[in-house]
């Protein structure tokens, strides 16, 4: 049985941001947080330990690790610390409007093609996002007999929790994920 990993990275790291604004009393709740913009600008996350915990601590079952971004300037190191931790990276360039583009339908490509032309029967997808964007694509890989998992901070949307085979919170593992 192996396993397919697919994050977004930007999706994480910002909502955990919110989330440690919670714990740090910056917020009341993450919607709030959300409301108002707040974030704790101090959150930190190690992508080692984002792809232990997904992946496993020994990872044997990993057939793929993908993290997916925006590209950063070229002095910036952050992809090449995401490549030694495991992860294989993907970036896209933001729009000329400085927002990120692409890093979805992306990552749902690279998941429908590995899931119907690499996987193998018991295969287990993982998506580290909280979009909605996503339920189309878990719920015809559920259909096809796939199981896909979901992990993402307690407020990823219901529907994407709904649809998918099992949740996993990284709510309860916010201080693990720190360098």
């Amino acid at each position: 049985m192996g396993e397919w990993i697919y994050v977004d990275n930007s999706n994480v790291f910002i909502e955990g941001k919110r989330v440690s604004a919670v714990r740090q009393g910056l917020a009341l709740d993450v919607y709030e947080a959300m409301e108002n913009r707040i974030v704790d600008n101090e959150y930190r996350m190690s992508f080692g330990k984002l792809y232990e915990f997904v992946a496993g601590l020994d990872n044997a079952d990993t057939r793929r690790a993908m993290l997916f971004g925006s590209r950063p300037p070229e002095n910036d190191a952050i992809w090449d610390i995401a490549r030694r931790a495991g992860f294989e990276v993907v970036t896209e360039d933001r729009n000329r409007a400085n927002k990120e583009k692409k890093i979805d339908t992306g990552i749902v490509a690279a998941l429908t093609r590995d899931a119907y032309k690499n996987a193998e029967e018991g295969d287990i997808f993982t998506i580290v996002s909280g979009d909605s964007d996503y339920v189309p694509a878990i719920t015809q890989l559920i259909s096809d007999g796939f199981r896909v998992d979901v992990v993402f901070w307690d407020h990823a949307s219901r529907e994407l929790k709904d649809a998918c085979s099992n949740f996993i919170s990284l709510n309860p593992h916010l201080d693990n994920l720190r360098p």
